[in-house]
């Protein structure tokens, strides 16, 4: 079920109000009833698939207890490597078996060697990165002892299926979600209401931008060797925009839709494109997976410790596996590879914790020197974002050295001049209000308090004239789906 649906502006207020309404009284009932609605909200997609969130949910559940009783070292690790070994079997398969399996077939064959292997017509399951990730923040953090086993199955199974971010994050640590499951929830309308304005926003930026931008960056990538180099430009500034618009849109409405029921889902992004340098950058961009890397498999390395190769090792560890979880292509390891390449400097110089605070925090604009700095980091992304969408490496090498020719310097063409320029202007209103919001958790969390009630409501109704305005004709899945 997308956010973006018919089918999710009838389900979200049926289950609002069961939850309030029915359930209310009754912590173990509202949680039963966010583990359907959960199941009822990934089956829409393809029932099937559930059975592949019930049987982690079961794996890890059961290990998690296993964990307590044990304490000989050895078994204990013994089931920490069972439950890696099932949640990422099945994300491998799913997701990695025909890579793999082909590129396996492409290095025998350069020996003059064919091997017959088919590749199989494998479905990939909608979230399987995110949920798989979820719970084994679960069964790690219960093996390191940061985290006491729960024993209630139905508080568990709401933790791993959470329907708001169930298919394209946050991902959640049990550390900071499964504990609000245990606790007695009770409306909070000021909450509720800061929810909805989150999720208007969200949809703002998944309909009125990253749709519209996708459109033109379609055109331009699809048919990247007919256009001139500033039009290539043109189209990865739009995807650019598109899978931040695609993404920070979806966690808004994620977020907001979680403050509906109760809940408090870490912030996902944090208006990365006002970064001063690229360790900033992923320190914003996807706070989640980052920081889950960061404690899971960066710092267990050795992280920035050791020597200087240690450090490089690691670096290029992160980045280069960071990469292949988006999905089974180079183009992907190499997107992963070149972050690495911009972040080493930066680490060897030490100079990786150094914009910890917020650009131009407390004024109105930058200082020459931090948007000089926010331009070359924007520019360096927009490179790294031609990887991330090309086909295939040929594409993308193909793409960018188009884009440093001579036909760099030509007047962009494209299909309708006019609509591009109306998203450029949509997207310069967007990094606007995004720049005035920058402190917040969001980019207009604090309207409610600067502003009076009656521009309040002019805001929020252009805002819904836009959506309403700029809505394609059919859904259109967020871009996060198929990784």
């Amino acid at each position: 079920m997308l956010f973006n649906s018919i089918d999710f502006a009838i389900f979200l207020p049926i289950v609002f109000i069961l939850y309030w309404f029915v359930a209310n009284k009754n912590l173990k009932l509202q949680n039963f009833l966010i583990v359907i609605a959960s199941y009822v909200f990934y089956g829409w997609w393809d029932w099937r698939f559930l059975s592949l969130i019930i049987f982690s949910t079961i794996v890890d559940y059961s290990i998690g207890i296993a964990l307590t009783k044990h304490k000989n070292k050895s078994k204990r690790k013994t089931l920490l490597w069972l439950s890696i070994v099932v949640n990422l079997g099945f994300l491998g398969f799913f997701k990695y078996y025909n890579f793999f399996l082909d590129n396996f077939k492409t290095a025998f064959s350069f020996f003059g060697t064919e091997i017959n292997a088919n590749s199989l017509n494998i479905i990939l399951p909608v979230g399987i990165s995110f949920y798989t990730f979820q719970t084994l923040s679960y069964t790690i953090d219960v093996y390191k002892r940061r985290l006491e086993p729960t024993t209630d199955f139905i508080a568990f199974s709401a933790f791993v299926s959470f329907f708001p971010q169930l298919v394209a994050g946050p991902i959640e640590r049990a550390t900071n979600l499964l504990p609000q499951f245990y606790s007695k929830r009770h409306f909070d309308y000021s909450k509720a209401v800061d929810g909805m304005r989150q999720i208007l926003w969200g949809l703002f930026k998944k309909i009125v931008i990253a749709d519209n931008c996708a459109h033109y960056a379609n055109l331009i990538f699809n048919n990247s060797a007919e256009h001139s180099g500033s039009t290539l430009v043109l189209g990865a500034i739009f995807f650019t925009f598109q899978i931040y618009g695609d993404f920070s849109g979806y966690s808004d409405i994620a977020i907001g839709t979680s403050r509906l029921f109760g809940f408090d889902l870490k912030q996902n992004f944090a208006f990365p494109y006002f970064s001063r340098d690229i360790s900033e950058f992923w320190r914003r961009w996807h706070i989640s997976l980052s920081t889950w890397f960061r404690d899971y498999l960066y710092i267990p390395l050795g992280g920035s410790r050791g020597g200087t190769w240690l450090k490089v090792r690691n670096v290029f560890i992160i980045f280069l596996v960071s990469g292949f979880w988006h999905g089974a292509n180079w183009t992907f390891i190499i997107w992963g590879a070149l972050n690495a390449l911009y972040f080493l400097p930066i680490l060897l110089t030490k100079n990786n914790r150094k914009n910890l605070d917020t650009v131009a925090e407390g004024k109105y604009l930058p200082s020459t020197k931090e948007f000089l700095l926010m331009l070359l980091t924007f520019g360096l992304t927009v490179i790294a974002w031609i990887f991330f969408r090309a086909e295939n490496l040929t594409h993308a090498i193909s793409y960018i050295s188009e884009i440093f020719s001579s036909s760099l310097f030509t007047y962009p063409r494209y299909i309708s001049q006019t609509k591009v320029k109306t998203i450029i202007t949509l997207i310069f209103i967007l990094v606007l209000i995004e720049w005035r919001g920058r402190e917040g958790q969001f980019a207009i969390e604090d309207i409610a308090e600067k502003w009076k009630k009656p521009l309040r409501w002019i805001f929020y109704a252009s805002i819904l004239f836009l959506i309403g305005m700029f809505m394609q004709t059919e859904e259109t899945p967020f871009i996060y789906f198929q990784f």
